[in-house]
């Protein structure tokens, strides 16, 4: 064999070892997150939250609007989980440019778990998967750049399993069932187009402040405290819009939204898109 070719066999041996590498896992790293978000659909499975009548006529009245407006035939009862396909861009933490991204969310209906995953590029061929995966009151956080460099390795403390129970009650607009009396939601009245949503779940608890427009729908979500913008993670963020509702299997959904940071009077966007494909499943 010629030096020609024995050098062209080394050349594409050093390209093809790498390569199958970074495949194999990011086919490894996919399996994971699938197999995470299959254990919530199944724990949810069976466990469609109670509609309690009579906390339904003593919510506040722009909720009351709310779920009317949400919910034209009346709630669903037998809703467990929900999958939901995103697109749109992304700024990771710490930096100012945003980069085309597609994510995907699974969430229970009945109990703040979760699971999120987005792929993003980061520079010319080099791309990243992240995670944020919340269940039974514990979260992980996680990235990695070409499915083996991990870039990011968060995991459960007091404070980030707090933040990650409202990354569920902020994202929980597009299920809304989740937010129905009865359920680990309660509506505190603010005036008539406010109200405080509080999750309690796992011994702890978030809030978040809703705002209505006129015709009932949800605006935006706010926390009450400034975020710490210097942290190495967006985390729940603490402001969202919603908008262009659609009804999808008889329940409005915001097919448009905007995720933000907040911090001294300024909103700082780090994921908007719209979502692409929501599936609900049932009993």
């Amino acid at each position: 064999m010629s030096p020609r070719k024995l050098l062209f066999i080394a050349l594409a041996a050093a390209v093809a070892a790498p390569a199958g590498w970074i495949l194999w896992s990011s086919i490894s790293l996919r399996a994971e997150i699938t197999a995470r978000e299959d254990a919530v659909i199944a724990d949810a499975a069976g466990r469609a939250p109670p509609v309690d009548p009579d906390g339904m006529s003593a919510l506040p009245e722009p909720v009351r609007r709310y779920f009317d407006y949400v919910f034209p035939d009346g709630p669903p009862r037998d809703i467990t989980s929900v999958e939901v396909e995103m697109a749109g861009r992304f700024r990771r933490p710490l930096t100012e440019n945003f980069e085309p991204t597609t994510a995907r969310q699974v969430a229970s209906v009945a109990k703040p778990d979760l699971v999120f995953s987005a792929d993003t590029p980061i520079y010319g061929l080099i791309w990243a998967i992240a995670y944020d995966i919340f269940v039974d009151g514990e979260m992980e956080m996680g990235a990695e750049l070409l499915s083996t460099i991990r870039v990011v390795d968060e995991k459960g403390t007091p404070e980030l399993d707090r933040i990650s129970l409202r990354r569920w009650l902020l994202e929980s607009p597009a299920w809304p069932m989740a937010l129905l009396p009865g359920g680990p939601v309660e509506w505190e009245p603010i005036d008539g187009r406010h109200a405080r949503a509080v999750v309690r779940a796992y011994g702890d608890e978030a809030a978040l402040v809703a705002t209505f427009r006129e015709d009932g729908s949800l605006a935006a979500f706010d926390a009450e405290e400034d975020g710490d913008l210097t942290t190495p993670y967006h985390g729940s963020g603490e402001h969202t819009e919603r908008s262009d509702y659609e009804l999808v299997d008889g329940v409005r959904v915001p097919m448009r939204f905007m995720i933000a940071r907040a911090a001294k009077g300024e909103t700082h966007p780090f994921w908007e898109g719209h979502v692409t494909s929501i599936r609900f499943n049932g009993e």
